[in-house]
């Protein structure tokens, strides 16, 4: 078995590394074709703009990997359904079940590559942005002026301005209240500061304590860090990012702060749900298009690129009708995200259970 373990295994990854490496050159061109124009009006340099793409590049594969995963096992399974190596297994006791597990062990590793180089793009598109004169918003424009923000571990943060851009707030204070195990406190400064390393450091305040029996004291200091204050200064504008230029926990932190805040997250909750579940269609996507393919053995190639274009196109539209009725509040945001998963894996049990084995 190990022998033909060996075998599927490397038709089925010989034909997706080189689609997961070729895709991103089609979408490259397409993007070029519809952007040209912008490039040139903004004085592009061709290097500055052929470096932007190579940053870019792990975008692309991402976007690539459902697709590339379908068309490998369309080809790999039909392969062996076109020359009847699937019977001459079948003859031989195997059964296509046990055919299959090489492919579906490459899909949850694949899967999980998937999620992993979607965690690296973030960064990646922030730089090709730049490299392409495009802004990178990183905050909403200006400053934040008298708000109340609800801190996921400290309670009440209310300032008088904040300028997330240089990382500061004036004429803050902090309200928590007291339980039985921890004291209530009341923090007044007259700035604060956030360092990327040390977290917040408040200056030139007072820090009452109030405990849970009444006593109250209140100390009077220069500076005073508050490390439980986890909220960055970006958080506190509760204005995300692109989603794209976000990874999952930072879009997560995103939805919390929004939330805490009193804002609409439902746009937002359905790019934290797309975030695991496009990484995850890898799988469904394989489980789906393996028996698929084995009730035809018509067409050759032709025939498996049109049975796996047909899939994708079908499986991204659910997506993006799943994420704007999701956004919309029509539907639940993980069901949005979800829905076109739940829809094919259901399919594909269904359709594996009618193999012949």
């Amino acid at each position: 078995m190990k022998l033909l373990d060996r075998y599927v295994t490397r038709q089925f990854l010989v034909t997706f590394f080189m689609l997961v490496l070729g895709l991103p050159l089609l979408f490259i061109i397409g993007d070029i074709t519809d952007n040209i124009d912008t490039y040139m009006d903004r004085g592009v340099p061709l290097r500055r703009l052929g470096l932007a793409y190579v940053y870019q590049f792990p975008q692309f594969m991402v976007y690539a990997f459902p697709i590339a995963a379908l068309v490998a096992t369309v080809f790999t399974i039909g392969g062996l359904t076109r020359h009847q190596e699937i019977t001459a297994a079948k003859a031989g006791g195997v059964s296509f079940w046990r055919l299959f597990i090489p492919i579906s062990l490459l899909s949850i590793v694949l899967s999980a590559g998937a999620f992993g180089l979607s965690e690296v793009v973030p960064a990646s598109l922030r730089k090709a942005a730049s490299l392409r004169g495009e802004a990178v918003t990183t905050t909403a424009n200006g400053p934040r002026i008298n708000f109340v923000f609800q801190t996921e571990r400290e309670g009440v943060l209310t300032a008088r301005r904040l300028d997330a851009g240089t990382g500061e707030l004036s004429e803050v204070s902090l309200e928590r209240n007291a339980t039985e195990k921890t004291p209530g406190k009341h923090l007044f400064a007259r700035r604060a500061v956030w360092r990327q390393r040390g977290g917040w450091r408040f200056e030139d305040g007072w820090n009452r304590t109030l405990h849970p029996d009444g006593r109250e004291e209140a100390v009077k200091f220069d500076t005073l860090s508050v490390p439980n204050l986890v909220e960055e200064p970006e958080d506190l504008m509760a204005e995300p990012r692109d989603p794209e230029q976000m990874r999952y926990a930072e879009v997560t932190r995103f939805v919390g702060a929004i939330e805490r805040s009193g804002g609409d997250a439902l746009p937002l909750r359905v790019e934290q749900a797309l975030k695991l579940s496009v990484p995850l269609a890898v799988i469904v996507i394989v489980l789906f298009g393996a028996p698929l393919v084995t009730s035809s053995s018509r067409g050759g190639a032709a025939y498996g690129v049109g049975i796996s274009l047909g899939i994708t196109i079908v499986y991204m539209l659910l997506f993006r009708v799943g994420k704007a009725l999701g956004s919309s509040g029509a539907i639940d945001p993980m069901m949005a995200a979800w829905g076109p998963n739940l829809l094919f894996l259901v399919a594909g049990i269904i359709l594996m259970l009618r193999v012949r084995t």
